[in-house]
């Protein structure tokens, strides 16, 4: 069952517990039909993919011999791409449970880079989209 607002990226009834955890025991009997392990490989799944596109644009204006005028135009994400996180891995649930397997595998929330002029680590911004100007008069 997937929450509202969300996208289910995994389906949970692909990746339920085939032991109860109240006994131990498998569903519907010790048997090698009922209780074995899947053959999934490690690192099988993998999460939405991320597109990020900028673009830079920049024109010089002769004022004069010497005075140059120049215009920066920068674009972040320029296509305002969503990129969504990764899936909520919580439990897969119990088989026959839906109210259990509430949330597995949802896409709950959008993430973005940090962009911006200063960098990451200097005030960098992690809008969805970001477009910075500027002018510049050299001499």
């Amino acid at each position: 069952m997937t929450q509202p607002g969300t996208v289910q990226w995994l389906n949970p009834d692909a990746f339920v517990s085939t032991v109860d955890p109240s006994t131990g025991a498998c569903f519907g009997g010790d048997s090698s039909k009922n209780c074995q392990f899947g053959n999934l490989g490690r690192n099988a799944l993998r999460g939405p993919n991320f597109t990020w596109s900028d673009f830079y644009v920049s024109k010089w204006f002769p004022l004069t011999e010497q005075l140059k005028l120049r215009f920066d135009a920068q674009f972040f994400n320029v296509f305002n791409h969503p990129n969504f996180g990764l899936p909520s891995m919580v439990l897969a649930g119990i088989p026959g449970k839906p109210s259990t397997q509430t949330g597995f595998g949802a896409l709950t929330y959008t993430t973005s880079p940090p962009t911006g002029l200063l960098g990451v680590g200097l005030g960098g911004d992690s809008t969805p989209r970001m477009i910075a100007l500027q002018l510049r008069l050299e001499f």
